[in-house]
């Protein structure tokens, strides 16, 4: 391809790869009237919603920053950065647990992965919070000397603490999934090289195989932020004060049921968008690191019979 500069002459551009090119799609006819039926529909909905004097807006704006619902925002978001943070560094080491040759550690691994996945959530945590029924004390000491010391378990098993155990250790099951996945997806090559390099275990795991496998847990793991989230709404059952619970007490008290699950529902949707944000970022930031590879391989040049390459 030839350019003129300001001087009059011509250069040479390299030629622009054709996958580069954006594409251009026409719009067919039932796209429009898909988009008209759409719109319509929301519409109608919206103004359904809007007009019905049962929806009681005017409580729902007023509960909306009441202090016990923002307090009981406070408290899922703490249940749920928590429970992921610890999930996440749990389900790592079950990976690792996973991933290894020693049949007893993996098969352990995968034991408490299959218990974890295949029994509800609520169950987990009714479980936990009744676990005293099982141990009410625990003795925690060195063996075979006298050093110990006696825990009673129903004091120490909290409305909050049975729920933050009961999240954390079911997130971690599904944690170690994950990643146990985004270590699959790491090329054999690349391990291999790893290896002709001497690098050591832990090295090797964090100098190559987990930055590669980012790309593949990112997008999973903000989902599973999303969903316990939402899932903190189960603790409710064992009393603990979140946002579910505290929209609880206050229609229990005022008998507005539905303006405050409309308060409940909006502050969960507005968390998730804020969530889903940082999410979109992370995943075009690795995605970004993943494709940045060489469009065209270099041209070989052979200089001897043998297939010596300059």
């Amino acid at each position: 391809m030839l350019k003129f500069n300001g001087r009059g002459s011509a250069t040479t551009m390299p030629p622009v790869d054709p996958a580069l090119k954006p594409r251009l799609r026409r719009r067919s006819a039932f796209e429009y009237a898909a988009w008209i039926v759409c719109g319509l529909l929301a519409l109608g909905i919206l103004i359904s919603v809007s007009t019905n004097p049962n929806f009681k807006w005017n409580v729902v704006a007023r509960y909306f920053t009441h202090e016990t619902i923002i307090r009981g925002l406070m408290l899922t978001i703490f249940l749920t950065v928590a429970s992921m943070v610890l999930g996440t560094l749990l389900g790592l080491v079950l990976a690792i647990m996973r991933s290894s040759n020693i049949k007893p550690i993996a098969a352990t691994a995968g034991v408490y992965i299959t218990l974890f996945r295949g029994t509800p959530v609520l169950v987990q945590l009714i479980f936990w919070f009744n676990i005293a029924a099982l141990y009410p004390n625990l003795t925690i000491g060195i063996p075979f000397t006298d050093i110990s010391t006696a825990v009673d378990i129903n004091a120490l098993m909290a409305p909050i603490t049975a729920a933050l155990i009961g999240l954390t250790l079911n997130e971690a099951a599904y944690m170690a999934e994950i990643i146990r996945g985004g270590f699959t997806a790491v090329g054999k090559g690349q391990i291999e090289a790893a290896d002709s390099l001497g690098m050591s275990r832990a090295m090797k795991l964090r100098k190559v195989i987990i930055p590669q496998a980012m790309p593949s847990i990112i997008p999973a793991t903000g989902n599973q932020v999303i969903g316990m989230f939402k899932e903190t709404s189960l603790v409710s059952v064992l009393g603990v004060a979140e946002l579910l619970q505290s929209a609880q007490l206050i229609y229990a008290r005022t008998y507005e049921t539905i303006p405050l699950l409309i308060v409940a529902s909006l502050w969960y949707l507005v968390m998730t968008l804020l969530l889903s944000y940082p999410q979109s970022l992370l995943e075009k930031r690795y995605s970004r690191a993943s494709s940045r590879l060489p469009r065209k391989a270099k041209k070989v040049v052979l200089t001897q019979p043998e297939g010596i390459a300059r």
